[in-house]
Parts: C-alpha cells; structure tokens; sequence
C-alpha cells in the first residue's frame, strides 16, 4: 500500500464560505499555467453536484475532463475521481473536509489516495502530487481571504 497524501491549511473564514470557493469558484483560484493543454487562458470547471465534471475548456471550447465529483456534501465534505492529463481508468481518489473552527475560521483537510492503481508509477506520481498540492493550496487559502 501506497501511504496516503493529506495536507491541511488553516483558512480564514468559514467552512462554508471555503466550500462555495473550492466548488463555485474553482477556476478563479487555480493557477493559469495549471492545465493540461498548458492553455493560461483555459477555464476549469467544477460542476458542483454529485456526479458532476471536473474539466478544462479551451477558449475555442474543446474540453478536457481532469475528474468527476464522487461525494457531495455541502459545506463539510467533497470527493473526486481526479485524472488531470491522464486516462479515468488512471483516477486517484481526492478528499476534502471542511472543517468549521467555530470562530469564523475553518481548517481544510485534504486527503489524497488511489496511488495503487498506477502501479509503478504510483509513488512517483504521489510525490509529484505532494508538490502540487503544496503549491496549489496557497493560491487557494489566499482566494478564501479575498471574500
């Protein structure tokens, strides 16, 4: 078994408000030169049901799926198959629990599994993804500030 990757950040406001940011406002605080065709002026969607796309539209508007939303639970909890520039059969497991603090702030607990499935190259996509979330955390907490 491949250790799961978890990463956390203390967010200041609330879990709902984060929440509404992650789903709602995705391709407002994803980094531009985070897609998968290398696009900076590609949208990222987050269909926020259960069942819903995770995906990247060009300007010219040809799509890229990147994931698909597995657990919906408004405002704590979200989960996804997550593809981004590979093949479904590919997916890993993304988690994410809002977590309310009671004093208008909120921590974010991210859970990142699935890595067996990739075979061998499952720890050194999990090490790629540790870096990733590390820089794609920031960009959110930042967002959840803003308001």
């Amino acid at each position: 078994m491949i250790e799961p990757l978890r990463m956390s950040a203390e967010l200041e406001c609330s879990a709902e408000h984060a929440f509404s940011v992650w789903t709602n406002r995705f391709s407002s605080w994803w980094p531009r030169d985070h897609s998968a065709r290398g696009n900076p002026n590609a949208e990222i969607v987050l269909e926020p049901r259960l069942g819903g796309r995770i995906f990247e539209r060009a300007p010219d508007g040809r799509e890229i799926d990147w994931g698909e939303v597995t657990v919906w639970e408004p405002p704590t909890r979200l989960a996804y198959l997550w593809h981004i520039g590979s093949d479904r059969a590919d997916a890993t497991d993304v988690e994410l629990n809002f977590v309310d603090a009671g004093d208008g702030t909120a921590r974010l607990e991210l859970v990142h599994t699935g890595w067996e499935r990739l075979g061998a190259d499952g720890p050194k996509r999990r090490e790629r993804n540790t870096a990733g979330w590390g820089g794609l955390l920031p960009h959110f907490t930042a967002a959840c500030r803003r308001g």
